[in-house]
């Protein structure tokens, strides 16, 4: 285990480690073929998904970005956003599959020494995603979220489930819970005073009460709700596939079960990703 000076990274650092070492041991033995397998991330591959993650993490080392020509004919490239991260997916589409797994293996051994070495402040302002300034705390976290979020989604390609307990899920539980008042109370229009309460079940259980204030604000919390307007219930892999945009609300209709007021829970599952 990687030990930083601060504790309030730690978490952050554990969750990274895991994740992308899960991540190392899924793709090492995998034949060329299976490189190709699509993943439920819309428009890429296994390959795809490994080249984003290298690709990020170089750019956490301080690596110049690849000066690369996107093709015009990728559909799920949409915005500003898609493309800067298309790039370095993009960059690496031909690579073999041993050029994919040394390269990872090397970014990976540089992207740990880099935070054995790491005494900032949690607080310093260091590049992020699209280069904006985010603080090193923010940064980690988001590594953290995205790492477990890519390991999803390959062991899903690969029929290989796993690692739903794991640190990087705690991670991830708590950013799209962060989420989750914007998603009821703006996006989906929940009224004054009214209270939408989730229920997630399964590696990761948790009861949240989302609650809309008079002026329509939205602010969660773990106490129950006693008249809530909606009650959604599901499972812990069912939330993170339908809040990272990974499947749509009526493809898992089976594995929910709402009470409440139908319509505003439709436009609660409508709203649910939080990702890009």
């Amino acid at each position: 285990m990687t030990v930083l000076p601060h504790p309030s990274l730690q978490p952050y650092a554990d969750a990274w480690t895991h994740s992308i070492e899960a991540i190392s041991e899924l793709v090492q033995p995998l034949p060329e073929a299976e490189w190709n397998r699509a993943t439920p991330c819309p428009g890429w591959s296994v390959r795809d998904v490994v080249s984003h993650v290298i690709g990020i993490e170089c750019e956490m080392l301080g690596d110049p970005r690849p000066i690369h020509t996107l093709p015009r004919d990728l559909r799920h490239v949409v915005d500003e956003f898609t493309r800067y991260m298309e790039v370095q997916v993009d960059v690496r589409r031909h690579h073999t599959a041993p050029e994919m797994t040394s390269e990872l293996e090397y970014t990976l051994i540089r992207r740990a020494r880099q935070l054995r070495n790491e005494k900032r402040d949690p607080q310093t302002m260091v590049r992020g995603p699209l280069g904006e300034q985010v603080t090193l705390e923010t940064a980690l976290r988001l590594r953290a979220f995205d790492v477990w979020i890519h390991e999803q989604d390959l062991r899903t390609a690969l029929g290989r489930p796993g690692n739903l307990d794991s640190p990087g899920a705690v991670v991830v539980r708590d950013l799209l819970l962060a989420g989750l008042p914007k998603v009821v109370a703006k996006r989906a229009g929940a009224p004054a005073h009214s209270a939408v309460v989730l229920d997630v079940h399964g590696p990761l259980e948790f009861l949240r009460t989302v609650r809309v204030d008079a002026a329509g604000h939205g602010t969660v919390d773990g106490t129950p709700s006693l008249g809530p307007a909606v009650t959604l219930a599901m499972d812990w892999e069912t939330y993170v596939r339908l809040a990272a945009g990974r499947v749509r609300p009526a493809a898992v209709a089976d594995r929910l079960k709402v009470e409440g007021d139908q319509e505003l829970a439709d436009a609660i599952l409508a709203n649910f990703a939080v990702t890009p």
